[in-house]
């Protein structure tokens, strides 16, 4: 997938899409039944797909590279890519789309060449990719404190409400429904404090969700109270931890480490997404400097993130790191050529060292949900109603997450195990491990199961 002419797999082409209704729908037009004029020249596929009109769709999408793909279809769809795209992208990774060089329809090598144009005009503008010129920095520190005031407001108040909701008993919180919640969400984004809002949002669902609901309540009121107070406080905190409460209060940052330039495998990359935002998360791992770091892309709802990066394959760029103790975010800076195929496998440790380090990065991040860790030599085995991956050479294994149990992921897993020791990424956190993506035993590709 790194040169010209090398095709995606299916896994590849699914990641692309923007919600879970295009991949099915992608997925049923990957047949070439109503296909014509396909073909590839390398860098590009193109195709008409009959629809319900007289005249099909044209559409093209530009693969050269890899980690930033373009579509063009005639379809009225919003959603980028379409259902129309993802199809022919899936019947080309099937290998059903024949060679045609020097024979691209004029249609499609229209639209092409002027995408190539505009992005020459775009670097010939700005040869060195630099960013804007910062504005004035007085001004800049004016709106910073400004901002500042009125998440301390927001905290402030948000530290009364938690007062009033213990005081009043947690079996309050039941009776008085979500609307409570939304409104102090309401209240903390008034306050320009998003992270906050978010956490709040998330208490907000806790209430009669099951068995145990007020120990969690319990629980995260404690998180949020404590982010709180680190925010009310955080003139005193070490800089690394100040960073952190920044970042998780919802200030932005900006990835100001030095850069790392190193061969970064993708480990694994998948969406999360809700009402307003796609987010996409992307895991990479240094091969020389044996660094793991997070690239988050975001994508406005019906529209997948800008950002790619098929799983499996190595990154040859540099990475900036965000501020914060123990934060693992970073920027992807300079790429000095597409993703390579590579036989790079992070370096894997046992279930019992993947709890311990999870607790250690809790030290330096109270509120860390989880960590990335690749378990080595790990078998799926069932454990009464749920899932577990024992570790094959010590009595030890963690749990699975009840999102990952419920995931086809799961099974795939499973299948690629067939009962021996796999190599396994994913998140370790207070709920269990959930699997992103394995290692056969021995040689073989990675395998996402996300």
């Amino acid at each position: 997938m790194t040169q010209q002419g090398a095709r995606w797999t299916a896994d590849q082409v699914l990641a692309l899409a923007p919600d879970a209704a295009s991949r099915e729908a992608g997925g049923k037009l990957g047949a070439a039944g109503p296909w014509s004029g396909t073909g590839t020249d390398g860098g590009t596929v193109w195709g008409l797909c009959k629809g319900s009109g007289s005249k099909p769709y044209q559409t093209v999408v530009d693969v050269a590279d890899a980690s930033r793909p373009a579509y063009k279809c005639g379809c009225p769809s919003r959603k980028f890519p379409c259902k129309h795209a993802l199809g022919l992208l899936l019947l080309w990774a099937g290998g059903d789309v024949a060679e045609a060089r020097g024979r691209t329809p004029d249609w499609a090598g229209e639209w092409l060449a002027d995408r190539r144009r505009r992005a020459a005009e775009r670097d010939a503008a700005d040869p060195g990719g630099s960013s804007p010129a910062p504005g004035d920095p007085e001004a800049a520190r004016r709106r910073a404190e400004r901002r500042a005031e009125r998440v301390t407001a927001g905290a402030t108040e948000l530290e009364q409400r938690l007062t009033d909701l213990l005081r009043g008993g947690l079996a309050a919180a039941e009776q008085a429904g979500y609307g409570l919640w939304e409104e102090t969400a309401a209240r903390m984004v008034d306050a320009q404090a998003p992270g906050l809002a978010s956490r709040v949002r998330e208490l907000g669902a806790i209430p009669a969700s099951g068995p145990d609901w007020p120990v969690r309540l319990l629980e995260e009121c404690a998180l949020l109270h404590l982010l709180d107070q680190g925010w009310l406080r955080r003139e005193q905190l070490p800089a690394g931890l100040a960073a952190t409460v920044r970042s998780r209060v919802g200030l932005p940052a900006s990835a100001d480490g030095p850069p790392v330039r190193d061969h970064w495998l993708v480990l694994a990359q998948y969406d999360v997404a809700d009402s307003r935002l796609t987010t996409r998360r992307i895991w990479l791992y240094g091969a020389e400097s044996r660094r793991t770091a997070l690239l988050l892309s975001y994508g406005a709802a019906g529209r997948a993130p800008d950002l790619a990066l098929p799983v499996g394959l190595t990154l040859d760029a540099e990475l900036s790191a965000y501020p914060g103790a123990g934060q693992l975010r970073a920027s992807l800076g300079e790429r000095f050529a597409p993703p390579a195929p590579s036989a790079i496998r992070p370096p894997g440790v046992t279930t019992a060292e993947a709890a311990a380090r999870y607790g250690e990065a809790l030290r330096d991040d109270p509120w860390l949900d989880s960590v990335p860790v690749t378990l080595d030599r790990v078998v799926p085995a069932p454990d009464g109603d749920s899932w577990q991956l024992a570790d094959a050479d010590q009595d030890t294994a963690l749990p699975l997450t009840p999102s990952a149990r419920s995931r086809p992921g799961l099974w795939r897993l499973v299948a690629l195990s067939g009962g021996a020791p796999v190599t396994v990424f994913g998140e370790c956190g207070h709920q269990g491990f959930t699997p992103l993506t394995a290692w056969p035993p021995g040689a073989g590709e990675a395998v996402p199961l996300h």
